[in-house]
């Protein structure tokens, strides 16, 4: 079993740890939680409990439905052993229904169903707050080709139409999510990081109940306990 050797990198929800292994990393999970580019700061106890069961269940779900990922296996409740991957500096997110961003971009009312998922593309940089950025810029910029845009871009609307179906079996709505994905040393691209309510947007389908990390936003309350009840939900379902 490999073994922690150093701190690779440490970003507002996980710590990434090299290992004796170059091809692997293993990747914590933090109770640390942060909104608007960082501005708000906070602790949601558990959390990183909660975050690498949710996440651990819905990769094994979606490598059963074919998605490559760089989950290896899980080291304990808070940790996971990871295939070290060239990470794409592009944020796919995926919106199915109209809230936060979006809204505030095009004063667009909050819960209003798309005609259909739309993808943005975000640079990956907490420098300059994550900027919205166009298919063309992203290649002639060179934050990727639009040989690995595409192949990302298709892979991300296969893990929504997979997600969506997934969620609303639990009563729940995905409003958007997040993507990230990397090339290992092999050269596949896989998804990496992870799929949480820190970066989905999750309602109830019948009540509209924000579940997600909305909740610390927002100052809404309940929120271990919503990720507590989200985990408990996903664990069961996935079945994985």
């Amino acid at each position: 079993m490999p073994t922690k050797t150093a701190v690779l990198s440490e970003g507002k929800s996980k710590i990434l740890h090299t290992t004796d292994d170059p091809n692997l990393l293993i990747q914590e999970f933090k109770d640390d939680a942060t909104a608007f580019n960082g501005v708000k700061k906070g602790t949601i106890v558990g959390k990183g409990v909660f975050n690498q069961s949710i996440s651990t269940s819905i990769f094994r779900l979606l490598e059963q439905a074919g998605i490559k990922t760089h989950l290896v296996e899980v080291l304990n409740d808070r940790e996971q052993l990871v295939k070290r991957v060239d990470i794409v500096m592009v944020e796919f997110v995926v919106r199915n229904i109209a809230a936060g961003s979006l809204c505030r971009r095009y004063a667009t009312e909050e819960g209003l169903k798309l005609e259909r998922p739309m993808i943005e593309y975000f640079v990956k940089s907490d420098e300059l707050g994550d900027p919205l950025i166009g298919r063309e810029a992203i290649a002639i910029l060179g934050l990727a080709d639009y040989e690995i845009l595409d192949l990302a871009s298709e892979l991300t609307m296969k893990v929504n139409e997979i997600m969506v179906a997934f969620w609303k079996t639990l009563g729940i709505d995905l409003v958007d999510f997040k993507l990230e994905f990397g090339r290992d040393n092999e050269g596949n691209l896989l998804l990496a990081d992870e799929i949480t309510p820190d970066g989905c947007r999750l309602w109830d389908t019948k009540t509209g109940e924000k579940l997600d990390k909305d909740r610390f936003r927002f100052d809404m309350g309940g929120v271990e306990e919503s990720y507590a009840r989200l985990q408990s939900l996903v664990t069961e379902a996935a079945g994985v």
